[in-house]
């Protein structure tokens, strides 16, 4: 998961309470601490719990294609990374981040219950030659799914061929009619009522998530006084919280969206923030004195909160419109190049591109201007690593997209025979194994540090890089021993996610700490910007990535899982091969970078 806290922050609190070290302990820690990470731990439940049901969402019930699903899927995930930049410092200059916990998780709450108002699935249909045709979708007893063209009365099975084409097939096993490739073209009547709900829900998802997503972590940070060594183990525990959630939620929404309805599983995500709320709305007075406003607020100065409630809502109809353009963008045309690419891509995509092209190399350059040679060198580090990090996010991001829908077509989810599991559910296995590795890869890292044998940064990014890569090829390999019903066993996923999780570790807890670390100290807060800028940018390149493995459906549903299983294992290999070279070059650039950080570690 990418939302890992850090113990380390741009700027240390104000601390005007009790030292916390005089009162009553959880653990040996702050007794508040058990109370944010109850927070956190509701928070993610429901955040995770949604993401675990969106692409499914997309493209069973209101049929989307796989490139529109998917690259929505990309364009709200960015978004999500992007808002904290503004929430964080609104919370510090204005609001105080209690206030800004509590007002996120309002709109987020709010953006998960109007998800629950989805309407009737979208009905889908089937367009050749410019004629449109309804569509019926048969569920098998085993839990497979047919696809039948109506045509005057006329029950035709759609039949996928290797070659792109579509055969229709009679009741009686003739060959109706053949479709050449690219001719026969999905889609759905959907209402534009219900789509324009399910985005005004993910646009409030992502404006709470602004206010809530950096300040709650800040607000652990306030519980321990400068220089109190147990500040890491409290954003140890911390972030237990986050995977906890992420666990419970990713098994247990998508089992209601399947038993119950989408409402349902959307229904859970949204109590999980209610009470994340609650806990934060209603402490008791536990919280008195931390994540207060600024000290000019309360001393009586000029109160902004209404007033930033206000413009807050007003990016609610400024992220639809980046929503409708996301999903009306087309694809370059063939032959266009790079300039062609970049023309096609969305305001989003080039808004972020744009900010995070012209900001890197100008930061390096007033960092070279304002700095000493140690400062660039620094700084330089900084952002080379912020470099690699864009790469890493973006093939690990492939879970909540690609992945989500390999499992859902080609993966055999029984377990043991004895049951199965849904392919919303499968996400689990990141949070899964991270609970179970991350005081393993502590260990490890401490044990090695002993000897003085611990990698540097730059090692254990490469490593992730290769990892992550290797998890990819991992399922390839996986794949090439599918049996004649194209799909894997679900072991094999679950080995790729085991392979991303170890991956994860390598990277996630050291990144941020990394930043404050390496930066100047006049624009740690920017670097800390363009940090979360990257895995925005990471995001949103994840959605481009998993649309490249988009592969043709009908109703939501493929016609040929041998075409499918195909696509992906080619997209898989690439993207795995390219991940491993890409870190390999990081090793061997490592003791250059080692060198340019001038011993932080």
């Amino acid at each position: 998961m990418v939302d890992t806290p850090t113990a380390d922050s741009p700027r240390e609190p104000d601390i005007t309470h009790v030292n916390p070290a005089a009162q009553e302990s959880w653990f040996g820690h702050p007794r508040q601490l058990a109370r944010l990470f109850t927070t956190e731990m509701w928070e993610r439940f429901g955040f995770y719990g949604m993401r675990a049901l969106l692409t499914l969402y997309l493209t069973k019930h209101f049929v989307f294609g796989d490139r529109e699903a998917t690259g929505l899927y990309g364009g709200y995930t960015a978004l999500v990374y992007l808002t904290p930049l503004v929430g964080g410092w609104l919370a510090d200059q204005y609001l105080g981040f209690k206030r800004a916990v509590k007002f996120g998780a309002i709109l987020m709450s709010i953006g998960y219950f109007i998800l629950c108002f989805g309407g009737e699935s979208a009905r889908p249909i089937a367009t050749i030659d410019g004629q449109r045709y309804a569509v019926q979708v048969d569920q098998s007893p085993s839990g497979g799914e047919t696809q039948y063209l109506i045509d005057n009365g006329r029950r035709l099975k759609i039949q996928g061929q290797e070659d792109g084409s579509a055969a229709l097939v009679a009741a009686d096993g003739t060959v109706a009619r053949t479709v050449a490739p690219g001719k026969l073209v999905a889609g759905g009547e959907r209402s534009d009522l219900y789509v324009t709900i399910m985005l005004l829900g993910l646009c409030l998802v992502s404006v709470g998530n602004g206010f809530f997503k950096p300040n709650i972590s800040t607000m652990v940070g306030e519980l321990y006084e400068q220089g109190d060594r147990r500040r890491d183990a409290g954003f140890t525990i911390f972030y237990m919280g986050i995977n906890l959630g992420s666990f419970l939620s990713q098994l247990l929404c998508p089992f209601l969206a399947d038993a119950i309805g989408w409402w349902a599983g959307f229904g859970l995500a949204a109590a999980g923030m209610v009470f994340s709320w609650a806990l934060i709305q209603f402490d008791g007075g536990k919280l008195n004195g931390y994540g207060e406003p600024p000290l000019t607020v309360r001393q009586g100065g000029r109160d902004r909160a209404l007033g930033i409630y206000a413009l807050a809502l007003l990016g609610v109809p400024i992220f639809y419109l980046l929503f409708i353009n996301l999903m009306n963008a087309t694809p370059p045309a063939p032959g266009s190049g790079i300039v062609g690419y970049i023309a096609s891509l969305s305001l989003m995509g080039k808004l972020l591109f744009g900010t995070f092209l012209i900001g890197v190399p100008a930061i390096l350059i007033w960092s070279a201007v304002k700095g000493d040679r140690r400062e660039f060198q620094m700084m330089l580090a900084a952002m080379v690593m912020i470099v690699f990090n864009v790469v890493f996010w973006t093939l690990f991001e492939q879970a909540g997209s690609s992945l989500t829908l390999f499992a859902d077509r080609n993966t055999d989810l029984s377990v043991f025979g004895l049951f199965s599991i849904s392919a919303g559910q499968t996400q689990f296995f990141n949070a899964l194994f991270i609970i179970l590795l991350a005081p393993v890869m502590s260990a490890l890292w401490t044990a090695l540090a002993r000897r003085g044998l611990e990698p540097s940064v730059p090692v254990k990014f490469a490593i992730a890089l290769v990892g992550v890569g290797a998890g990819f090829l991992f399922l390839v390999w996986g794949a090439s021993l599918a049996g004649p019903s194209f799909k894997v066993a679900i072991w094999w996923l679950a080995g790729l996610y085991f392979i991303h999780s170890f991956a994860e570790l390598c990277i996630s807890p050291v990144g941020l700490s990394m930043i404050t670390k390496l930066s100047i100290a006049r624009i740690v807060g920017m670097m800390m910007g363009v940090w979360f800028l990257s895995i925005s940018v990471a995001q949103y390149v994840a959605g481009i990535v998993a649309q490249v493995a988009s592969v043709e459906t009908v109703g939501g549903q493929v016609t040929n899982l041998k075409v499918s299983l195909d696509t992906y294992v080619g997209v898989f290999w690439t993207i795995g091969w390219i991940a491993v070279g890409i870190g390999l070059f990081l090793l061997v650039l490592s003791p250059l970078i080692k060198r340019w950080m001038h011993g932080v570690k």
